[in-house]
Order: C-alpha cells, then structure tokens, then sequence
C-alpha cells in the first residue's frame, strides 16, 4: 500500500521520512519547479521561505520546548535543523541551503520515497491521503478542499523579510550584540537616535506598497509575522516597542542608549548574509531600497532577496478534523502543517511527524496516538481541533494552551520557575510514551 503525501514542505517532508522509517510505501508530490508558488525560490524540499529561525531553544519558551519534544520524537527534521544551525543566540537558526539540501538529499535516497513534480488538483481518492500544501496551497486544489470540507477556507498574509550582505553593513555604527548580553553576541544591530527614527518612520509610512489583487483586499495578517509597515500604521512608537525595541542592546563602544535598534539575524551557515529581524514588508522594491539604505549602518547595504508578501491558507481545523490530525470525514485522509492552522515551521514540522505516526498507525491497525495536552504538540492539536473556537485562527506554541498544572499561588506567580515545571512534565510525559 502506498501513501500519497500531497506537498514536500517541512509537514510533508517529515511525515513521509516517518512513513518510510515504519517500511511504508511514499509517494511525495510537490508541484515545484512544473508550478512556482509564488515564494519559493528553489526546487528543494523543505525550502523555508521567511526566516531563517525555527524559534527559541530555551526550554523556558514554548517553542523550545516543543523542539526538545520533537527530539524526543525523533524527528528527522530537527535534526537536520541542529546539523545546519547558525549562530543566533538563544535561537534556533539555519543555514537555509544546507537545511534544505539535508531534507532533499535524505528524502531522495530513501528506497520507500518517490518524489513526484506534478501538481495535484484533486484530493485523491484511491489511497491513504496526508495533505501538507501548507500556506501556498494551489487555487484548484484549495476549491477541491472547500468542496470536500464542505466549510470556506480561511486566509491570512504572511510577509517575507529582506536579506542583505553582511560585508555591505557599516561597522562603524553597526555593533554586535544579543539582548541583554544573553547568550553570544549573535545579532547585528543598527542603532537609532530620535531623529534618525523620524527620519525611518517618515519613509516607512509615505512609501509605496505593491498593490493587492481584488480578491486579496480583505487580506487578515498573522500577528506574529506582520508587515512592518502595518505595524507603524498603528502608530508611531508601535514599532519602538515592537521589532525596534531598543532595551538590552547597548553598544560597548559608546555606552549609550538608544532610540531604536533594527537587529539583523545571520541567515546562511558562512555568515555572509544577514536579514532584517521583524521587518517583513509588502512594499515596493524601490521603496525597500530606500527605508533600508536610511538606517544608519546599512546605508550601502547591499540587498540579495526583497521582501515580499503572499497568501496563507488554512481549513477550519475544528469542523474538519480529529486531535490525531484524521479527517473526520475520511479515515485514510490525514492533514498536517500550517494548512491545519498551526503556525511556524517547528509546528509545521511537527503536525508533519504527528501525521506521519497515525498514518502509519492507521495502515498497521494499531490506534492513533491522541497527544495530552501537557505536551506543546498536544496541545497545539487540541487547538486547532477545539470544536467550540467561536474565531478559530492559526496558533504557534505557547503556554497558555498546555493544561494548567496544580501548583501554589506563589510558584504561579513565578513564570520562570511554573514554565520550568511545565517543560518538566511534558518531557517525562514525551519520554514515557515514547519509550516505554
């Protein structure tokens, strides 16, 4: 019996790894290069096309805690993550090549994997089906999936950030530093004085952005991946308490405080290029050019990728699926990554290993493992399958979703020490199941 897996992203990528570890049968379709998306710049599977950083490795952050769940797990892609990681402080980043080409290269020899360029425009209906397209899923098969969920799909915007030579950057003003000093001086950071971010702001808000096609006019954007230029539309300090913050990063030549500090995070394993933290936008090209060229350090800078902004697409999890990720309408039929609706590429990954486990599950007749949720991925699959959302919208980890613990008041009150606990028993819990 062979397996369709419909979109070679990081859920796809990872659930027919999964898959084909368990000796099942993988037919991987990803419609690139026969289709571009819009976003992708390469052919490779597993390609990340926003930032470089898979989040957090602090245990005391969600997001770090769910990349200890997925080692745990073993997950194939995070280990190829750790094998291609940059320097970013307390971060997770990657060479973005390197990442790609470990997903393409181990999915390519696997003998239980054939990866198939053709894009699929139909679910189909004769074998067992996970569907990975993630946000860039293709018009016909998105009208195909409304059709079969029988519920309009939602739609969010994502937003890409610049990325611009390292060697291009002013030194001279740029500094290198991590937030209060927190682990090594990963980031570039360009300071601003007050008048330097009048200046910024002035540009930002007056340039031009590429025009919306009708349809798109309604767009809904993700908080956590907002275009810069939206979040200064709300006003003038949003920005100075937001991306540009300036607390904790002081350049030890000057021992000043600054106004605003835009940070640059390394984006390739030879550190010769850096992309602008938090500063996804949707404006013109000529326009980029000009913001960016305005802050002090990077008026040289050379620019490798523009920004740019496209389409997010996810079902409405709720009505259409099970906590182990099964359509409730079709047993054999399994959907992962942020078509589900969760949001960034280590959920990504892991609703892609979650699907892969109950699919081969499935296929071995044995029950599909329903995750508690003390664990992050359990309780991202318990979200996004919430029967009751009232406004369902795409969710990354956080500890607001994990069952609360029974603690006192005083160890609530100390976020440090109750997340601590809280990482604590969901790896024993990740630990017990996995290997029991």
């Amino acid at each position: 019996m062979k397996v369709k897996i419909i979109g070679g992203g990081l859920a796809g990528s990872e659930a027919a790894l999964q898959l084909a570890k368990n000796n099942i049968n993988v037919e991987l379709y990803e419609m690139r290069p026969i289709k571009a998306t819009g976003a992708h710049e390469t052919d490779k599977l597993g390609e990340l096309v926003c930032s470089n950083s898979l989040g957090s490795n602090d245990l005391g952050v969600a997001s770090g805690l769910l990349k200890q769940e997925l080692r745990l797990m073993e997950s194939f892609l995070m280990n190829f993550a750790d094998e291609s990681k940059v320097p970013a402080g307390n971060a997770l980043a990657v060479d973005r090549e390197i990442f790609a080409e470990k997903i393409t290269n181990a999915i390519k020899s696997n003998p239980f994997i054939e990866v198939i360029n053709e894009e699929i425009t139909e679910i189909p209906a004769d074998n067992p089906v996970i569907i990975a397209t993630g946000p860039l899923t293709s018009e016909k098969l998105t009208k195909n999936i409304i059709n079969f969920t029988g519920a309009d799909n939602l739609y969010f915007f994502d937003a890409i950030a610049p990325i611009v030579e390292k060697d291009s950057i002013n030194f001279d003003i740029a500094f290198l530093a991590s937030r209060y000093n927190k682990g090594e001086a990963d980031y570039i950071n360009c300071p601003m004085n007050r008048e330097e971010y009048d200046k910024f702001y002035e540009i930002l808000i007056n340039a031009p952005k590429i025009e919306l096609k009708e349809f798109e006019k309604d767009a809904k954007f993700f908080e956590s991946c907002m275009p810069i230029e939206v979040m200064a539309s709300r006003g003038k300090d949003t920005l100075r308490f937001g991306p540009l913050k300036p607390v904790g990063l002081i350049d030890e030549r000057t021992e000043q405080k600054n106004y605003a500090v835009i940070q640059l995070r390394q984006d390739n394993k030879a550190a010769t290029l850096y992309n602008l933290v938090g500063f996804q936008t949707n404006l013109k090209w000529g326009a980029q050019k000009d913001l960016i060229q305005s802050i002090p350090g990077l008026e040289n800078a050379s620019i490798v990728r523009y920004g740019v902004m496209h389409r997010n697409t996810f079902i409405h999890s709720p009505l259409v699926l099970e906590p182990t990720l099964q359509s409730k309408n079709r047993s054999n039929l399994f959907f992962a990554g942020q078509i589900t609706g969760v949001e960034g590429y280590t959920e990504s990954i892991a609703s892609g290993l979650l699907a892969g486990i109950n699919m081969s599950r499935l296929i071995n007749s044995k029950n599909l493992l329903k995750l508690d949720s003390i664990s992050i991925l359990g309780a991202l699959c318990s979200y996004i399958t919430f029967p009751d959302h009232k406004h369902f919208q795409p969710i990354n980890s956080n500890w607001g979703i994990l069952n609360p613990m029974e603690i006192d008041r005083k160890t609530r009150k100390d976020k440090k020490l109750k997340n601590s606990l809280l990482a604590e028993r969901s790896l024993e819990y990740v630990k017990n199941l996995f290997y029991e």
